[in-house]
Parts: C-alpha cells; sequence; structure tokens
C-alpha cells in the first residue's frame, strides 16, 4: 500500500534517469543500502518588487517619487536542485531606483556638481540621482525545512541564499534645470524646513524632470571605483544574499516573498562617493542595493517520470513509509520461544512443562483422550467409559464387565488404541501428519477386521460448530475408507458427545457390544467448510 501524503513511490524505476539506474537496480536486490535519487523538476519564476539603495542620499519612494517606476524592479529566476537541502538558481533582475536628500552638502566635496561645466563655483548642493541596472547573478540556494520527522510534507518552504555576479548599471543626477541653468541652491537654502526644501525640490524635478549629469567612471577614477565600462553603463562584480518564504499552492505553483541585498563594493551608485562627516572629514562607505519582491514559481516537468523539486519532498518519507509497511526490507523469519519444545509457543502454551515427546492438544497440554483427568501418557486404561468414572491415578475406572457380554468372544483382540486428529481452524482437510496417523490405524483395523472404530468430534452449541465437526468426522471416515480400503461398516460415526479441543477429532475401539451407524446426515450443510 502507499500511506497517503507519500510524495512518490521509491521502488518505481521511472522517476530514476539512466545515470543512476545502477544504483536503483542495486537497491532493489538488496546490494546497496541507499535508493538512487529520483529524477525532479525544474522551477521558473518571475517576481516583481521595490528598489532601494542603501547609501548617502535617501531613497524617494513612490508616493513622492516622479515616476512610479523610478523605485521598481522585476526579474525571472531559474532553479535546480541539487540535493534536498540545497538548489541551484540564476537570477536576472532589472532594477530602477532614485533619491533626493533636502540636507546641503559643501560644493567642493560633489564631484558632478565639481567637474568642469558644471556652473557650480561654491556654496551648498543638494544630492539626487536616478539609478537603473540589469543584475545577473548565479546562487546556491538552502532550505532544510523539508526534512520532516513527524508529518509527510512541508507547505511552506524558507530558504537562504548566497551568490556572486555581475551588475551592469548607470547613475544620473540633475544639476540643472530644463533651461540648462544651475538651480538656485541659494534659494533653496533659505528655506527654514526640511519639508519645505524637498517640496521645493520636488517641483523641480516635476517642472524639469531633468537627470542631465551621468555619473560615469571618470567621475570616481580617484577613489578607485573605475570599474569597466559598456557605453554609458559601468559593469561591476557583485555579491548577493538573502531570505524567502514560499508557500505551495499546488503541486505546480509557489507564491514566493523575498528580499535580497547586492554589494558591488562601490559608494557611488547614489551619485555620491565621499559624504561629509559630522566632524568635517570625509567617509566612503559603501552603497548597497535592497531588492524586496514577491513572485509566483512554475514547476517544470512530467509528473510520471519526475517528482516535484526536492526542497518540497521529505527524504523521510520512504523510511517512515517501510517502517510502517515494509515492501522493500527483508524481514527475519519470526523466533517464538518454546521451552518445553512441544510445539506450542510459550505465549499460548497453557502447560509450559510438558514433558519431551508426550502428545499434547492446540493448548500445549497433554492428550487426554477419554476425560478422565488423566493424560494419556500416564493412562493406563485409555479409553474409561463414562459411567466408569472418576477413575483411579492411574487412569482405570471402577466398571465391572456387564453379565451380558462375559462369555463374548468375538471382541478378543480389539484393543486397537485410541488417539486424535486436529484440524487447522475452519478447516477440515487432514494435514500429512494425521494421514500417517490414520494410515497406522487402518494397518491395525485390516489385521482385525472385525473390530470397529468409534470416529467423535467436539460439536459445541452452534450451528457452525456442528457441521464442523461432521465435515471432520466425516473427512477421517472417508479417508480410512476410500484411501485405505477400510469398510465402512467397521466405523461408529459421532459428531456429537466428544470433549476437548473443537478442532479435534477422537477415534477409540468400539466397546464389546456397541454400536452406531457408520454414517450421518450433515446436520446444518449450507454451512459446509471448504477442504
Amino acid at each position: 500500500m502507499t500511506y497517503r501524503g507519500q510524495s512518490y513511490d521509491a521502488l518505481d524505476t521511472a522517476y530514476i534517469p539512466a545515470s543512476r539506474m545502477e544504483q536503483q537496480r542495486q537497491y532493489l536486490n538488496h546490494q546497496y543500502a541507499f535508493p538512487a535519487k529520483p529524477r525532479n523538476m525544474w522551477e521558473l519564476g518571475v517576481n516583481a518588487g521595490l528598489v532601494n539603495i542603501i547609501g548617502d542620499v535617501p531613497s524617494k519612494g513612490p508616493w513622492n517619487a516622479p515616476k512610479f517606476l523610478n523605485t521598481i524592479g522585476f526579474g525571472a529566476t531559474i532553479r535546480k536542485a541539487l540535493g534536498y537541502a540545497t538548489s541551484i538558481r540564476l537570477q536576472y533582475n532589472y532594477m530602477s531606483a532614485s533619491g533626493f536628500d533636502y540636507r546641503g552638502r559643501a560644493f567642493g566635496n560633489e564631484v558632478p556638481w565639481a567637474s568642469v561645466g558644471s556652473g557650480y563655483t561654491s556654496g551648498n548642493v543638494y544630492s539626487n540621482y536616478k539609478f537603473t541596472g540589469h543584475e545577473a547573478t548565479l546562487q546556491l540556494v538552502g532550505a532544510i525545512n523539508n526534512i520532516k520527522f513527524h508529518k509527510a510534507k512541508n507547505v511552506v518552504s524558507l530558504y537562504g541564499f548566497i551568490g556572486g555576479g555581475a551588475l551592469i548599471w548607470q547613475t544620473k543626477i540633475s544639476t540643472k534645470n530644463a533651461s540648462g541653468q544651475p538651480y538656485d541652491f541659494a534659494t533653496l537654502d533659505r528655506q527654514t524646513t526640511a519639508k519645505a526644501k524637498n517640496d521645493l525640490y520636488k517641483q523641480w524635478l516635476k517642472d524639469a524632470d531633468n537627470y542631465n549629469s551621468l555619473v560615469t567612471k571618470s567621475d570616481y577614477t580617484g577613489s578607485g571605483q573605475a570599474g569597466m565600462s559598456i557605453g554609458d553603463n559601468t559593469v561591476s562584480p557583485v555579491l548577493v544574499g538573502g531570505l524567502g518564504i514560499q508557500f505551495k499552492l499546488g503541486n505546480r505553483v509557489s507564491l514566493n516573498f523575498e528580499d535580497k541585498i547586492t554589494y558591488a563594493g562601490l559608494d557611488n551608485l547614489d551619485g555620491v562617493s565621499m559624504d561629509p562627516t559630522p566632524g568635517g572629514g570625509l567617509s566612503s562607505d559603501k552603497d548597497f542595493i535592497n531588492y524586496a519582491s514577491v513572485g509566483f514559481s512554475f514547476n517544470i516537468g512530467n509528473k510520471k517520470r519526475s517528482v516535484l523539486p526536492l526542497w518540497w519532498v521529505n527524504p523521510m518519507d520512504h523510511i517512515y513509509n517501510e517502517l510502517a509497511d515494509p515492501r522493500h526490507m527483508k524481514l527475519p523469519d519470526p523466533v517464538l520461544p518454546d521451552a518445553d519444545g512441544d510445539g506450542v509457543t510459550d505465549q499460548f502454551d497453557k502447560c509450559p512443562d510438558t514433558p519431551a515427546g508426550v502428545a499434547v492438544d492446540a493448548h500445549g497440554c497433554p492428550l487426554d483422550t477419554d476425560g478422565d483427568g488423566v493424560p494419556d501418557y500416564k493412562d493406563k486404561q485409555l479409553i474409561t467409559p463414562t459411567e466408569c468414572q472418576p477413575v483411579d491415578a492411574d487412569g482405570v475406572g471402577k466398571c465391572p464387565d456387564p453379565e451380558c457380554c462375559k462369555n463374548m468372544t468375538g471382541t478378543v483382540g480389539c484393543n486397537l488404541g485410541a488417539g486424535s486428529i486436529c484440524f487447522k481452524a475452519n478447516s477440515a482437510k487432514l494435514s500429512s501428519e494425521a494421514q500417517n496417523q490414520l494410515a497406522n490405524l487402518a494397518a491395525q483395523m485390516k489385521a482385525a477386521p472385525t473390530c470397529k472404530v468409534v470416529v467423535m468430534g467436539n460439536a459445541g452449541n452452534s450451528k457452525v460448530q456442528q457441521q464442523r465437526s461432521w465435515d471432520r468426522v466425516n473427512a477421517v471416515i472417508e479417508y480410512l475408507s476410500e484411501t485405505q480400503q477400510i469398510s465402512r461398516d467397521q466405523f461408529i460415526f459421532q459428531y456429537q458427545g466428544g470433549t476437548g479441543d473443537v478442532n479435534c477429532v477422537m477415534y477409540r475401539s468400539a466397546m464389546p457390544g456397541e454400536e452406531g451407524p457408520s454414517n450421518l446426515p450433515p446436520p446444518h450443510p449450507q454451512l459446509g467448510t471448504k477442504k
């Protein structure tokens, strides 16, 4: 059986690629303890979110940006599992961000304003920027919350990632108005509040929307941040890292929330390279790019040949299913203790100290054919009639011979012995041991053709037990008469009146003068037992 919640059948070779099929064969043949890793699906994803440069210039949110797209990013990913805990991911992102600082900065410390042709010679300037970038990175992703010890599957995946790649970027700043003239920052300095300064500068940007000065590598050659360029864009190596959470919406789709940090080792992504410090010096702390996104991921692959991406598969799944319902494990034959060696395990043996070689019934107790309380191996009178009981310690009853039978000679030599034949529950089929026992009885009866044998069952009270008893008595007599060629007239058929185990039939020599039918109709033939 396959338990509810099982991710896949680890014994199904349809999920195993050709490169790992040899390991799977060895596992199925019990030559190797571990099944092969299954083929699993690829994951394709799309995402969109907000971009923020953590640097010297405060970012502008969509509530006050000239254009909403100035703070937006989007991208795509392709991901493949390396194992149950790790995977590799290729990611592309387009990023756009902008910022403005209402606090004035000294003219001489800001390269774009101090460059030739900017039109500024002194005073304060107000930093602003518009950044665009294309980022491609290869990442190692780790997620271990799919390893569950008390649950079959997970529907939420927490993951972290780290990687590196390249960033092609461009940053522009606004130093001149729409007429190509420098902004009158002296007027802006006269504003008394930060909000007033910010509102005035926003209005200027709205009117001009003129990011006219490009931050180029030549502007920062002295600071060691030149890099390689493609046209107006700078190419920089980057490191990335972040955290994410996935919610599985189905076997094909999941919803993702993620936050990623990009480090390029640069301090001019926001247009400011050397930031003044409160003590009057300059700092060159590095800029970071933060990208907070939401996205959807899609599992791509044939579900008949590929399992879900392995970060959704619990590696404990197959182990626990094998423990609950073994299909592959080799289980040793059970060894049940039997201290007295009578063939009945100690757990069910009601007579645990039976002497060696003594025949016992299904409960492990010595046979007592005549039910007189003395087991057969101690009974010197194996068949004691009920009317002659109770018996003495040797199993001999006190019953004088009937007057009518004292002179009878036909019964001499009819001591054929007694015994019992036991059957499995609800069965009337003779075992090989029972057939051997009856063959010995048949040999004695052939030597004494005038002797009769009583075959007696223990019918119990229910109709089912009565029919079972008849079936078993009939099976014994039929075997002796049809297979061993004993005349049926030599048997007395009694399916009721026996004592002891209801699954056993007793036989004994008939007493002198004892008669009875050699066959009886079945009491409840509709309840007959199949042999």
